[in-house]
Parts: C-alpha cells; structure tokens; sequence
C-alpha cells in the first residue's frame, strides 16, 4: 500500500512541477500575462502542499525534471491558453485515477481533492476565458477557493524567480531532498 502511496504523490508532484515550469516558460516567452502569472503562484502552493507528505511517510522527494529541453511552448498565446485548458483537463483525470490509488490515506486524499479543486474550478476556467471557449460551470458541490493572487504581488515573485533562475520546486537544478529534514 505504501508503494501506491509513493506512485501516487510521485506522479503529483511531478505533474505540478510540470506545469508550474511550463508556465513559467510561457512567460518567459510572452510576458508575465494572465492567466498564466496568477496559476504559476498556484502551482507553487500546490507543490508546497505535497511536500509535507513525502516528509510525513519518509519518502525521498523526486527532483523536478521538467526543464526547457523537455517541454514545448506554443507559437502563439492563444495555443499556450488552449494548451493550457488540454493541461488542466489533464490534472482533473490524473487526481482521479490518484484518489484511488491512495485509498487509506485520507490526508493524502484530502490534498489531492483541493489540487483538483483548484485545477478543475479555478485553473481550468481560467484557460477557457482566455482561449475564448464556453467556461464549465462550477460543481455546486465544491466550494473551492479562488487560488489567484494579486497580480502586482506575482509579477514581483515572478521577477525575483527569474533572477534566481527558478521558482517550481528547483528549477530542475537535481536536488534530491530525503523526509525528515
């Protein structure tokens, strides 16, 4: 059962790290634009989110492998949003499938159900108002909170990220961190 554990906050962490770098590549390539400044911060409290879970069940965290060299960045903005909806799309199937495989693990769970929360109510329409598609509606039943931040404090973050040259999970740097630190 630990061993699903470890596939499952693996997979997470790994799609987060993903998706926090890819939009940090966006704008580096277009600018530090909506949506993609505010999701960017979310995907960084997503990431800090699943962290304390390695640590709790002692496993090693994984290195952020998703850098420049393996991730593609669309000609235009309106292919990063449409790119962006297919992303988030993606997200909401994959916590999916990783609620069952961290079944006896309910704070594992719990985490996993507010980053597809966030994803699929706020991320997700988000993309879909900035490629001009219909937005889904919200599930009633969900009553997520909305995880942009205030622009002018993100675009300071996103500044200073790029000064340091990171800010989603390491940057890819191949820092391996053990639980109990």
């Amino acid at each position: 059962m630990l061993k699903n554990l470890e596939i499952a906050l693996n997979e997470a962490l790994q799609d987060e790290y993903k998706a926090c770098e890819t939009y940090r590549l966006v704008m580096q390539k277009f600018g530090a634009v909506r949506p993609f400044i505010n999701i960017m911060g979310a995907e960084q409290r997503h990431i800090q989110a699943l962290l304390p879970l390695f640590r709790k069940y002692q496993i090693p965290i994984p290195i952020n492998q998703w850098n420049e060299r393996n991730i593609s960045i669309p000609n235009t903005f309106h292919e990063a949003c449409l790119m962006g909806v297919q992303a988030e799309i993606e997200n909401g199937e994959m916590y999916h499938k990783l609620l069952e495989l961290s079944a006896g693990y309910p704070d594992v769970q719990s985490v996993f159900r507010n980053l597809q929360r966030a994803s699929q109510e706020n991320h997700l329409r988000a993309f879909q108002r900035s490629a001009g598609l219909p937005v889904n509606p919200v599930n009633p039943s969900h009553t997520g909170q909305n995880s942009a931040q205030n622009s002018a404090q993100t675009s300071d973050r996103f500044a200073a990220m790029n000064e340091r040259g990171g800010g989603c999970g390491g940057g890819g740097r191949g820092r391996r961190h053990r639980g109990g630190r």
